[in-house]
């Protein structure tokens, strides 16, 4: 495959990552112990979307209390729920995103407990937190948060005697990073064949619902936009029908997202819709490829990680039928702003 290499990700995303599962688990055991209030999952663009699935699972599996939150809003906004009884996660593949930084230093100020996942460790969001869990490299940094925030997670519910089948889950998520590979082998041509139709496309609407609407939110505005300086907008298929619908042409690019979660049907309705209207839908849906090892009752948590897999593809034929870098930036990092 293009600009992908198996071994290297099966190391990074399956072998380095789930080293850090009992180094998560005893963060985690610590922080469950000595009691916490509620969990802040705080991050800015990209890792922001990140968390938001997270936030749908915390809320749709557990009563304990969560909270995602941009990190520049929160440190100009007084959020009462945030107290020295908080439990923080950050998030930033360079560990020096500015107001991710400084919202882990704002948080940790007011008493807060603290974890910072990043790529490289001795940077200053590491050293900003109680607890830094590391990937040791950007590459595949994405992937293995994923991996990571899914243990932490799923062990803090876990804890709060709410998902007794942890360690069923832990266990099979181990083999995950496979069925990755597979499912981007599988997948290929499809994302090939949607760059070479649509290098010239200058606007994509994207839909996600669920533990996917992160990811939509994200591929819209940090691959498309920030990446490929291409015009899109990510709309949450339950809120389509309240005014996007109304922008759906004949050729308008309608990509959609859909997941296994209790959302699906939202995903779908806006699929019969567009599939009336325009002949530029795309589905995505991770229900078709099998992910083994994985039994049908996680499939729907392990979704988020199979569609980012899958939309890597569609990033790296984008940036080769475009000839636009993915690496290539007019402003961000490169001026003040």
């Amino acid at each position: 495959m293009l600009k992908f290499d198996a071994n290297s990700f099966l190391q990074a995303v399956g072998k380095e990552a789930f080293s850090k599962r009992e180094e998560i688990e005893n963060v985690v055991d610590a922080i469950s112990q000595k009691g916490f209030k509620n969990i802040f999952l705080i991050g800015s663009g990209g890792t922001i979307a990140m968390m938001y699935p997270y936030e749908y699972i915390f809320k749709s599996t557990s009563s304990l209390e969560v909270h995602a939150e941009i990190a520049a809003e929160l440190l100009v906004v007084n959020n009462r729920h945030l107290t020295k009884d908080s439990v923080c996660i950050f998030a930033s593949v360079t560990g020096t995103t500015k107001e991710t930084v400084a919202a882990a230093e704002f948080c940790k100020e007011k008493g807060a407990t603290t974890i910072g996942l990043v790529a490289i460790p001795d940077t200053p969001l590491a050293k900003a937190v109680d607890y830094c869990i590391s990937t040791g490299k950007e590459k595949h940094s994405f992937d293995t948060f994923f991996i990571h925030l899914q243990l932490l997670t799923f062990r803090f519910i876990h804890n709060h005697d709410e998902f007794p089948q942890y360690e069923k889950f832990a266990n099979e998520l181990a083999s995950l990073p496979e069925g990755m590979v597979q499912a981007m082998e599988e997948f290929d041509s499809r994302a090939e064949q949607f760059a070479i139709k649509h290098k010239d496309t200058g606007y994509h609407m994207l839909v996600g619902a669920g533990n996917l609407w992160g990811n939509t939110y994200s591929y819209a505005m940090c691959i498309l936009e920030e990446m490929q300086w291409i015009k899109s907008k990510s709309i949450h298929a339950a809120e389509f029908f309240h005014g996007t619908l109304e922008i759906v042409e004949e050729d308008t690019s309608v990509i959609i997202f859909k997941g296994e979660d209790e959302t699906r049907p939202l995903a779908e309705r806006v699929e019969r819709f567009a599939s009336k209207i325009t002949k530029e839908l795309f589905i995505l849906d991770t229900k078709d490829y099998k992910i083994a090892g994985i039994s049908e009752e996680f499939r729907k948590y392990v979704a988020i990680n199979v569609n980012w897999a899958l939309t890597s593809r569609l990033s790296v034929y984008l940036e080769r039928e475009r000839d636009h870098s993915l690496d290539i930036r007019r402003y961000y990092r490169k001026m003040d702003y």
